[in-house]
């Protein structure tokens, strides 16, 4: 029943999304962070440059910013991003754009774990002359990541979706190949029903793991 998949390197192209997953995964966590920094900043200039971005980028459609990545980036500016052939460039594009948009949720969802911590932690902690990067990294952060296990989860569950989009610009992830199998072959339900089944290997484990981090990390008060 399911000879139609010999000859399609499936494994290969779930393993390309799990990268993408990863790597856009990393750079969403470290960007959306300084960008929950700059948001919660006492600089004026930075708390307005992050609430700009983080508002106009939530509003872009994801296949806007990567099919303008590549063509802005690649095609006009001719940015390589150190690759030298056009499949590391439009990985690599891909993975940029993913983390562009990704680290806006990260943002908001970490902005609203600095939202549980008692402010007055944060009062006494400038009152024994911590500075504010101080403050931030020592007393709020840990805490407000331990508050949103659970919304970080949806997020990245829904970056492992969105990788899908990154097949716009080329990139040979699951999505891609599922396209060229449909043209090439008359098991439309059957395809459909693989990697959906592919996704669901991916998603489901990662909602239940981090489900069970966030009871075990989750702040008492």
């Amino acid at each position: 029943m399911f000879d139609f998949l010999e000859g399609y390197d499936l494994l290969g192209a779930f393993w390309v999304t799990v990268q993408l997953t990863v790597y856009s995964a990393l750079g969403s966590l470290i960007w959306g962070t300084l960008l929950t920094g700059m948001k919660v900043s006492p600089v004026p200039l930075m708390r307005g440059f992050a609430t700009a971005y983080v508002n106009v980028v939530r509003n872009i459609p994801l296949t806007v910013i990567i099919v303008c990545s590549s063509l802005g980036l690649y095609q006009t500016l001719s940015i390589t991003l150190g690759a030298s052939n056009s499949k590391d460039i439009s990985f690599r594009l891909a993975v940029l754009a993913l983390i562009a948009y990704t680290s806006a949720f990260v943002c908001e969802a970490l902005r609203s774990g600095i939202n549980t911590v008692p402010i007055g932690q944060a009062e006494a902690a400038r009152a024994l002359g911590l500075s504010f990067t101080q403050v931030l990294r020592l007393i709020i952060l840990p805490q407000a990541f331990r508050a949103v296990v659970n919304p970080l989860s949806n997020v990245l569950i829904a970056l492992t979706k969105n990788t899908t989009v990154a097949s716009a610009i080329g990139v040979a992830e699951a999505s891609y190949l599922m396209k060229g199998m449909i043209e090439a072959e008359a098991q439309l339900m059957l395809i459909a029903a693989v990697f959906a089944f592919g996704f669901i290997i991916l998603t489901l484990p990662t909602g239940l793991i981090l489900g069970w981090v966030s009871k075990k990390v989750a702040v008492k008060r």
